[in-house]
C-alpha cells in the first residue's frame, strides 16, 4: 500500500499548507474579527506553535475522548511535520477553534471564525442561473469546488489560473447511469464549501428532485466550522435563502422530509473515510449514489495517500459501501484513476496541474 502523505519535505504542498497558508489564516481570523487580549494572545501562542510540537485541546474540552480516539494521545507532544498530513491539517483547525473560544464559555462561544469571509463571497453572488439542464448544473457544482478560501489565502486569486473546460477523467456518464438504475432513490451528496460551491450544489439537488430522478438527497455538512469555508448547516440555510425559486422548493422538501440535512461528528474527523463509523456506513450504504464534494473529501475517500496516479479508482475506493462519485477541483497532490497518457501529457505541460485549482475531475 502507497505510504500516508506527512508535511515534513520543505516546499512539498503539504509542508506549504502547514508553514505558509495555516500562518497566513491565523493572521487573517485575528484581523477579521475584534477579539480580546486573551484570544488574539491564544491566535499567536497558535502560530508559534506550528514550527514546534503539537499541542493539546483546551483544558476541559468536551470532545478531548473523541480526539483521543482519534490519535491526539500518540500524535500531541509530536513536530506537526511528522504526523499525517490529514490528521495535522484537521487538527490545526479544531485547534484554531480552541484559540477563538468558539466551545469554550464567553461571547465568542458557537461565533463562526469563518464568518466574515463566508459572508463576502455570498453577498458577491450573482442571483442563480433558472433553466440549466442538469449536466450544466453537475458542472457548475464541480467547478464551484474552485471556491475554496483556504486554497485562496495560499494561492491568491492569481494562482487560481483560468478555468480549463476539460477535465483529467470525467466519467458523467457513469453517475447519470447509476442514478438511473432501477427506481429513484436517495441521493447522499457530502459538501464541501459554503457559498460559491454550495449554491451550485443546491441548484442540483432541486433539480435531480423536481425532475423524479432521485426520490431524496441526504446532504452531509460539517456539524462545526472548518477549513474556513466548508459548509455548515447554517450555511445550508443561508444559501437556501439566495437560491430563489429552488430555495423555496428545498425548504419546502426539507419540511416534507425529501431533502435532509446531516451534520455527523465524523465529517470533522481527521481520518479517511474507511474508517467511518457504522451509522454513517449506513447513510452511505443506503444510498443509490454518494457524491464526494471537493479536494478534502477525496483525500479522505482515497486515504491520503502517495498513489500513483494510475491507480484504479475503484480498487482505492473499494471500501466504500456502495456507489461513489466525486467531484473535484485539484488543489492538493493526490489523484488516482488517471490514464498514463493523461498524466505524461499533464506533467509535460510545465504547470502545478495537481495543485493549482485549474484541473478537475468525475469520477465513479
Amino acid at each position: 500500500m502507497a505510504d500516508v502523505i506527512v508535511s515534513n519535505v520543505p516546499g512539498s504542498f503539504p509542508w506549504g499548507v502547514l508553514h505558509e497558508r495555516h500562518p497566513a489564516l491565523i493572521a487573517r481570523v485575528r484581523d477579521a474579527t475584534p477579539y480580546g487580549p486573551g484570544r488574539r494572545g491564544a491566535l499567536d501562542a497558535l502560530l508559534g506553535e506550528i514550527d514546534g510540537a503539537i499541542g493539546p485541546l483546551a483544558p476541559g474540552a468536551a470532545d478531548r475522548g473523541v480526539w483521543e480516539a482519534w490519535g491526539s494521545e500518540k500524535y500531541v507532544g509530536r513536530p506537526w511535520d511528522e504526523v499525517p498530513f490529514l490528521w495535522a491539517e484537521s487538527y490545526f483547525y479544531r485547534r484554531l477553534l480552541d484559540a477563538v473560544g468558539y466551545f469554550g464559555p464567553g461571547p465568542w462561544r458557537g461565533i463562526d471564525p469563518f464568518a466574515p469571509f463566508k459572508a463576502a463571497e455570498l453577498d458577491g453572488l450573482a442571483p442563480p442561473v433558472a433553466g440549466l439542464e442538469e449536466q450544466a448544473l453537475l458542472h457548475a457544482s464541480l467547478w464551484g469546488n474552485r471556491a475554496d478560501l483556504g486554497f485562496r489565502i495560499s494561492a491568491g486569486e492569481a494562482g487560481l489560473g483560468e478555468r480549463v473546460t476539460g477535465l483529467v477523467a470525467d466519467d458523467s456518464a457513469g453517475l447519470w447511469a447509476v442514478l438511473d438504475r432501477g427506481a429513484p432513490g436517495r441521493l447522499c451528496v457530502v459538501a464541501d464549501n459554503a457559498g460559491p460551491e454550495l449554491l451550485p450544489d443546491l441548484l442540483l439537488a432541486d433539480q435531480l428532485l423536481a425532475a423524479h430522478r432521485v426520490s431524496e438527497v441526504l446532504l452531509h455538512v460539517k456539524p462545526y466550522p472548518y477549513y474556513v469555508s466548508d459548509a455548515t448547516p447554517a450555511d445550508v440555510i443561508a444559501c437556501l435563502r439566495r437560491a430563489g425559486e429552488a430555495g423555496k422548493r428545498l425548504w419546502q422538501a426539507m419540511a416534507d422530509g425529501r431533502f435532509i440535512v446531516r451534520a455527523h461528528p465524523f465529517s470533522c474527523a481527521p481520518l479517511p473515510y474507511q474508517d467511518m463509523p457504522d451509522d454513517l456506513r449506513a447513510d452511505f450504504g443506503s444510498a443509490t449514489l454518494t457524491i464526494m464534494k471537493g479536494d478534502l473529501n477525496y483525500r479522505r475517500l482515497v486515504c491520503d495517500r502517495h498513489w500513483a496516479a494510475t491507480t484504479p479508482y475503484a480498487t482505492v475506493t473499494g471500501y466504500f459501501p456502495g456507489p461513489v462519485a466525486a467531484l473535484r477541483t485539484l488543489k492538493s497532490e493526490v489523484v488516482v484513476g488517471l490514464d498514463e497518457a493523461t498524466v505524461a501529457a499533464l506533467d509535460a505541460g510545465g504547470q502545478s496541474w495537481r495543485t493549482a485549482g485549474t484541473h478537475a475531475l468525475i469520477q465513479v
